[in-house]
């Protein structure tokens, strides 16, 4: 918009400055919005490279927009009476779009079956009384945390598109989009969404500390003393979110909080999620390792204890959550590029959003014990 703004007061200026075209018919030189037009003679066709406030302007850099002047001296209008121009060769390619499109499709309809299928578990978690134990507390919490984050992302996204979808007609429509009152919506489903977005990351890591407490450590966990788990699920994101959103205010409080000016501030919100993921990752590798020896010393058994099943389930999560996240924890989407944001784009939005969907089948539709308590029940 700020580069719109330069090109319309340039081409002020021009038609302020230029003097007037010798004799004869010509159509006046006028801005409309779009492009910056000259004085042109009857009959004639004018080309105008495209503008420079164009966001995909460097791809488009060697086009033109067309205008013809009638022989009457008047700009020449469609169909419809709007003055015709032709800007074919200044739009962003369709390749483009719809790649775009293509991803939001994915990461929607991703984000809507993990809600169906999580909201289903968890309806199945809380009405058994007997799978009320502090593995299935987690697991619950773990599946709100998806919910939340699911919907979240939803609503920011619906947020975003009212906020800058809607159709510019006048000059103050420009103004009241870029105005702090029309962000404050999109700025709070923005905050939001970094809290549950964390929180889910918080809860991944409370799972992976309980597999290896029960596991590894052989801790005995008290079905009542869950308020650990609480206060590291729900509350630790508070201690990241709550400063990243102050900081935002004083100093970044620009349009709806999208993008990183200061990557100071973006490195309050992705530190806590980089640590977790990288816990994650060790404790995948150590339990990955006491599983391997004892399924060597076991290979006849197979799986005689829970907590093995348990960390049958669970050691697909945890690489599932870890590995990519620490792939791509330093590349945000100001510094990737070419390949590399389509590799990051895919498995941002491809894996979050069906992610759901996965812990919901590891943890209740393909757990044998939930299955055996349902089919009981009914």
């Amino acid at each position: 918009y700020q580069k719109w703004i330069q090109y319309k007061d340039d081409c002020i200026q021009m038609i302020m400055n230029e003097p007037l075209s010798p004799g004869g018919l010509f159509c006046n030189r006028t801005f409309d919005r779009y492009a910056c037009w000259p004085d042109a003679p009857a009959g004639s066709l004018v080309n105008i490279s495209c503008p420079f406030y164009l966001p995909w302007y460097e791809k488009v850099s060697q086009g033109v927009v067309r205008r013809r002047c009638g022989s009457d001296g008047l700009w020449e209008r469609d169909d419809s009476g709007h003055v015709w121009r032709d800007k074919s060769q200044c739009e962003e390619e369709e390749e483009v779009t719809s790649h775009e499109v293509q991803q939001m499709m994915v990461y929607t309809v991703g984000y809507s079956i993990s809600l169906l299928t999580l909201s289903t578990a968890l309806v199945i978690l809380l009405s058994f009384r007997k799978l009320r134990c502090s593995r299935n507390y987690i697991h619950a919490n773990l599946f709100l945390s998806l919910i939340l984050r699911a919907v979240s992302v939803i609503i920011k996204d619906t947020m975003l598109e009212r906020h800058w979808g809607r159709e510019i007609v006048k000059q103050t429509d420009v103004g009241e989009m870029l105005s702090h009152q029309a962000a404050i919506g999109c700025r709070m489903a923005q905050a939001v969404m970094q809290y549950c977005v964390l929180a889910n990351h918080c809860w991944f890591f409370g799972e992976a500390v309980y597999l290896y407490s029960v596991l590894i450590a052989s801790v005995f966990i008290d079905n009542n003393k869950h308020l650990p788990y609480i206060c590291l699920g729900w509350g630790t994101p508070l201690l990241f979110v709550i400063p990243w959103v102050v900081m935002k205010l004083l100093k970044e409080n620009k349009e709806c909080w999208a993008f990183n000016e200061n990557m100071n501030y973006w490195w309050i919100i992705r530190l806590p999620i980089l640590f977790a993921s990288l816990i994650n990752f060790l404790i995948f590798m150590k339990i990955l390792k006491v599983i391997l020896s004892k399924l060597r010393a076991n290979k006849q058994s197979g799986y005689p204890d829970y907590k093995l099943r348990l960390a049958k389930a669970t050691l697909t999560l945890i690489p599932l959550f870890g590995i990519h996240e620490i792939i791509f924890i330093f590349a945000t989407d100001e510094q990737t590029t070419g390949i590399l944001r389509y590799i990051k784009v895919f498995f941002t939005l491809t894996l979050n959003s069906f992610q759901g969907l996965l812990v919901s089948v590891l943890y209740c539709y393909a757990n044998k014990e939930v299955c055996c308590y349902t089919l009981h029940s009914s």
